[in-house]
């Protein structure tokens, strides 16, 4: 299905007409996907049902990023450190994994979304390896929402396998001391080629990143809820959206030398938005 036919409360028109047209929607949405297990075992279930319901999650919020124009969304799927959870648990995970990627291939591509994959892709089941081979393969012209799965990522790691390499390019001759600048680093890290997040989203009040994107995160802007991940409504995503609307970024510069206009413009759009979500 189209996702752009799809149709939908004027409400919820109204609130997404008001963050498009605000002019300062994030370029780059990256979101700490938190609260599976605590939403199962609050209501007396297995753990593998909040990650059931925790994928629904991850269908709404990609299609309805992708609406709105958001051109980036990262998702920090599966961590380093999540392979130390109980092998039963590894094991579901990896198995939603592949359904969701066998399940929703046709969709993404039908609505012109690009899969991509950062982190130790090959420490994946081969299967799951396979099939996220063949979803970015596909799906690799898209020119709409870059959806970026982290899987058995940690960004010490990253920038760790960033350093030796750049180092054994050192050794070579490819490179210098003098070409180690900050922009040399980035772009020998998993995610160049997009641009830093804007806008990093954590779910379940947890205020950490968790070695998520530590080195692309210096100038995002946070935005941490209590609502568990498997609640994380369309509603909510516009809460944290309007949220980074009425941000002064300022990038080191004072108050002074961001245009008051836009700033006004911004508040008297956040205050519509959070007016039709009430």
């Amino acid at each position: 299905m189209t996702w752009s036919k799809e149709s939908i409360s004027v409400q919820e028109q109204q609130v997404q007409l008001s963050l498009m047209n605000s002019g300062r929607m994030p370029k780059h949405v990256a979101v700490i996907m938190d609260g599976n297990g605590r939403w199962a075992e609050e209501r007396g279930k297995p753990r593998f049902e909040g990650h059931r319901e925790g994928m629904e999650r991850v269908r709404s919020t990609v299609k309805t990023c992708s609406k709105l124009g958001v051109s980036y969304l990262t998702l920090y799927a599966f961590s380093i450190e999540n392979w130390k959870r109980p092998v039963p648990e590894v094991r579901f995970l990896m198995s939603l994994l592949e359904s969701y990627l066998v399940r929703e291939v046709d969709e993404l591509d039908a609505n012109n979304v690009r899969i991509c994959a950062i982190g130790k892709i090959n420490a994946l089941p081969k299967a799951v390896q396979k099939i996220l081979q063949s979803a970015m393969e596909r799906t690799k012209k898209n020119d709409g929402l870059t959806l970026t799965l982290a899987l058995s990522y940690g960004s010490r790691w990253d920038i760790q396998r960033a350093v030796q390499v750049m180092a054994m390019d050192v050794r070579r001759g490819k490179l210098s001391p003098e070409d180690l600048t900050e922009q040399t680093l980035a772009s020998y890290l998993q995610t160049s080629g997009m641009p830093d997040p804007d806008l990093i989203i954590r779910t379940s009040g947890e205020m950490r990143l968790s070695n998520f994107l530590l080195w692309e995160a210096a100038y995002a802007e946070l935005y941490v809820t209590e609502t568990l991940w498997p609640e994380f409504t369309e509603q909510e995503l516009y809460k944290g959206l309007a949220s980074y609307v009425l941000r002064e970024r300022r990038f080191g510069k004072t108050s002074a030398q961001v245009q008051p206009e836009s700033q006004a413009q911004s508040r008297s759009t956040l205050e519509r938005i959070l007016d039709a979500l009430t």
